[in-house]
């Protein structure tokens, strides 16, 4: 009989992670070496991530972490190359790092800033992805986890190109999924709602909107960066070998909110 409980762990597994130095993109590597993948910590800061990784070594865990600026080709090719020669190979990409360096109307963006949230929250993924193709190819396959947002999915107030690009990565993780998978290659998208990280400071921060939020939530309160570990790890190891093409939610029930 097989066992259920040995098809979650990735023994033998290698995990780039983007965006990993904190927050969510930390809490994810955190969750997939503690089920015995290598994991590669990534973020534009080669002390933040080599902070990170030695924090991993010391509690047992196999990380490295190498500098990457996934908005420039360059190092999107180095981090691939430097993985292929540490580890040997990749099996998982989580497509984590993304910016929303703007709030306010549609209307009121400037083309450039259209352009960087595009650059980094679509085209980088789609970039990484393809690089990391035919390493999974020749390893018989592999899982790549792009995060997405409850924004992707329901229009918020002042998060517009934010959400379209967030919009535009699920339809990118659905192809990859489609044309992928004879190579047993799986793609799914996680969609998480509010999480208190760094990056969401500006709505967590204000008590009275926070209190709004959570007033609606079925869970009345935000999540936590280690509540996105789990559903990664499924999707990432056998467990979770027949889902692919899917788009998951880790919202508090956000999006059946009243």
């Amino acid at each position: 009989m097989d066992s259920i409980k040995k098809s979650f762990h990735l023994e033998g597994k290698v995990a780039i992670i983007t965006g990993s130095s904190k927050g969510i993109g930390k809490a994810i590597a955190q969750g997939l070496a503690e089920h015995g993948a290598k994991v590669v910590i990534s973020s534009r800061s080669q002390d933040a991530v080599d902070e990170v990784a030695s924090e991993f070594k010391s509690a047992g865990l196999e990380a490295i972490g190498i500098a990457c600026h996934i908005g420039k080709a360059d190092q999107r090719e180095h981090l691939i190359q430097k993985t292929t020669a540490h580890f040997g190979g990749v099996d998982i990409l989580v497509n984590n790092a993304a910016i929303n360096p703007i709030y306010g109307p549609i209307e009121d963006a400037e083309e450039g800033v259209f352009d960087k949230i595009m650059d980094i929250n679509v085209k980088a993924p789609w970039a990484l992805s393809n690089l990391t193709l035919p390493s999974m190819k020749e390893r018989g396959g592999g899982s790549i986890i792009n995060i997405a947002s409850v924004e992707a999915l329901h229009p918020g107030a002042g998060l517009g190109l934010y959400s379209t690009s967030k919009a535009a990565l699920l339809m990118l993780t659905k192809n990859q999924a489609k044309e992928w998978g004879q190579y047993g290659v799986r793609a799914n998208v996680i969609c998480p709602g509010l999480i208190k990280t760094k990056f969401s400071a500006a709505l967590w921060q204000n008590e009275k909107l926070l209190q709004k939020i959570e007033k609606t939530l079925p869970t009345s309160r935000m999540g936590m960066p280690n509540e996105m570990s789990g559903i990664v790890c499924l999707l990432a190891s056998d467990a979770g070998s027949y889902m692919t093409g899917s788009v998951y939610n880790a919202d508090g029930g956000y999006m059946i909110a009243g």
